[in-house]
């Protein structure tokens, strides 16, 4: 069969062509060389056809990346390894406060600000020449699920009612000079038409082009600690909930490993690839 008799089969069912050069950024993005990319490509090309969906082609290229170079098959992962973030959403806002550290940002997580009407909890606050920003976090745990118009008004909200208690009191703790919406999945059309008519700032995994959560990930090489193919499920809950977020943490304490009864050859392996994702020799 050739590259354009192939089409694969969207969530929503709607078949699309299977793009080709598509696919192998995505294999370069994660770290892929020309060898390791002509591999996958050969393999998948041999194993997909008009019935595979878009989730079966990252399942069976994600496998195939796995027995090669489970670093590649980390970074190719990111997009799934941010879904595991969940179910709380608490680690996506440590996520995003990571990333804006790495901005030069002074990052404060789970700040409760008063307003005028009630108290809010803050998700991230952000500061950075003099100005504060209040960051809120969307997290879905379902890549299918969109942000719709509710959140950004609701977001907008509660920024004017701490402005108003601002103006009340001129108290500068609680000035802030700009308010974010992040979320791991996508916008509706109505919430990006909102949220850009009010004044927010939207950033979602794609959007906007330049600044877009995908490419913010990318620019930093901030990777979560659940990308890591060596770690089960209950292991990367577990370093969650110890606040251990990015691989980058487990670098700089991988004697957390222990406290999870992880035998030492497995550790060797999981920390051996998580400096592989941070590039540390």
């Amino acid at each position: 069969m050739t590259e354009l008799a192939l089409h694969i089969t969207k969530a929503s069912g709607q078949q699309v062509p299977f793009d080709l050069k598509k696919f192998q950024r995505s294999l370069e993005n994660s770290g892929a060389g020309q060898e390791i990319i002509d591999q996958v490509t050969q393999h998948i090309l041999d194993e997909i056809t008009d019935s595979t969906t878009t989730k079966q082609l990252y399942k069976k290229a994600y496998t195939y990346l796995k027995k090669i170079s489970g670093a590649v098959a980390a970074r190719y992962s990111l997009k799934k390894a941010i879904m595991d973030l969940g179910p709380s959403g608490y680690p996506f806002e440590k996520f995003v406060g990571e990333l804006l550290k790495y901005q030069d940002y002074q990052v404060e997580v789970g700040r409760i600000i008063k307003g005028f009407c009630v108290n809010h909890e803050i998700d991230v606050i952000a500061i950075k020449n003099d100005k504060k920003i209040m960051v809120e976090c969307k997290f879905h745990s379902d890549q299918s699920r969109k942000t719709d118009v509710k959140i950004p008004l609701y977001i907008h909200s509660r920024f004017q009612d701490i402005r108003k208690q601002w103006r009340k009191q001129k108290d500068p703790s609680i000035r802030f000079y700009q308010e974010w919406l992040v979320t791991n999945t996508r916008f509706t059309d109505d919430a990006s038409t909102f949220g850009n008519c009010a004044g927010l700032k939207l950033i979602s995994w794609d959007y906007p082009n330049k600044g877009s959560l995908k490419q913010r990930i990318s620019l930093s090489g901030l990777h979560p600690v659940t990308c890591l193919t060596f770690l089960s499920g209950s292991e990367k809950n577990s370093l969650l909930e110890m606040d251990i977020v990015l691989c980058a943490q487990l670098c700089k304490n991988e004697n957390v490993l222990q406290k999870l009864k992880i035998n030492n050859s497995r550790q060797a392996k999981i920390m051996k690839e998580a400096r592989e994702i941070c590039q540390i020799t």
